[in-house]
């Protein structure tokens, strides 16, 4: 039979293809300081229609706190164009208005909310092995950060009408609220490593190949550790640190790379300076469970101008208690 399809007929993009279905999450709202002020029961997706692309969003805040007058959207559906391609991802209004960019199964995007006053800096990864979209915004008037949204979805094909993945959802969202609110703490008295393989995209978005990324850990005292990275493969790199906590706020402090973070929850966020170049590293790295897995979005610069975005999880495995119990004889 002939295909009737023409020839010319809009395909999906690769990340819009990897994003069909329902999704569906409870991710944390966060004021400026880390501190968790409550929820957004969020059901969304984006529709492919041949000829255009329609994002829509149904939210329901539960939150608490000055930061639900600004958020809170009455129950309004959010509903808003999007021009798809793998190049970029354009978002037409009226609720969002700006662009993301697309590596592989991950879009950085940077847009503005009308209703929100904010403009967004939001990074979605899609882990299809561990079913999840790993998502997070920061939420800007400016360069003045005023909120942080972050959590994890899981996707549905026939919510409506599918009793076990409805029961799927309400387990799902029930584990969330829970996990939800815990803060981004790495083992306190394990050490180990942290072992898994980066997908790696240069800044033009192409597909450079992967990086075997290990992470030596081992701590200190009981908020500060001795890390190694080394990464193989696309991005050759190897660079040790000391990292400290204090709350909320990290700090990397050489020999190799110098920098801060700040931790919203289960997510951090991070730039690191390597010492002596005119080289870092920006990252937001995500505790995924209990295990205490992390799923990490790198983006390496070079004299200020993206040069690599590096992402995938990383599995922890512990090997001693460094920390024992001390004695006096």
């Amino acid at each position: 039979m002939p295909d009737n399809k023409s020839a010319n007929e809009q395909q999906p993009s690769k990340f819009q293809q990897a994003i069909t279905g329902e999704w569906h999450g409870l991710p944390s709202v966060f004021d400026v300081d880390g501190g968790h002020t409550g929820f957004n029961k969020v059901n969304r997706a984006s529709v492919f229609e041949g000829d255009k692309v329609t994002y829509w969003m149904e939210t329901n805040f539960q939150n608490s706190g000055p930061l639900r007058n600004r958020f809170d959207t009455a129950g309004a559906r959010f509903e808003f164009g999007v021009i798809d391609s793998d190049q970029d991802r354009v978002y037409c209004g009226p609720d969002f208005v700006g662009a993301g960019k697309p590596y592989g199964l991950l879009v950085d995007s940077n847009y503005y909310s009308p209703g929100w006053n904010t403009d967004l800096r939001t990074v979605n990864l899609i882990l299809p092995e561990h079913g999840l979209q790993v998502y997070s915004s920061q939420l800007f008037e400016a360069d003045t950060l005023v909120a942080v949204f972050n959590g994890l979805y899981v996707v549905t094909q026939d919510h409506k009408n599918n009793p076990q993945e409805q029961q799927k959802v309400a387990n799902f969202l029930a584990s969330e609220r829970e996990a939800a609110k815990k803060p981004f703490i790495l083992p306190v008295k394990d050490a180990g490593q942290w072992t898994g393989t980066f997908e790696v995209y240069d800044n033009k978005q192409q597909r450079l190949g992967d990086s075997h990324v290990v992470i030596d850990y081992k701590p200190l005292t009981l908020r500060s550790a001795e890390v190694t990275v080394t990464m193989k493969g696309a991005i050759e790199r190897t660079f040790t640190y000391k990292r400290s906590r204090v709350d909320a706020v990290h700090t990397f402090e050489g020999p190799d790379v110098f920098g801060n973070g700040r931790a919203y929850g289960r997510y951090l966020w991070s730039t690191q300076h390597f010492y002596g170049e005119a080289f870092k590293l920006k990252s937001r790295d995500t505790l995924i469970n209990d295990n205490h897995d992390l799923c990490c979005v790198w983006q390496f610069y070079q004299s200020n101008d993206e040069k690599f975005t590096a992402f995938g999880v990383l599995d922890w495995t512990p090997s001693a208690n460094v920390l024992t119990a001390k004695y006096i004889k």
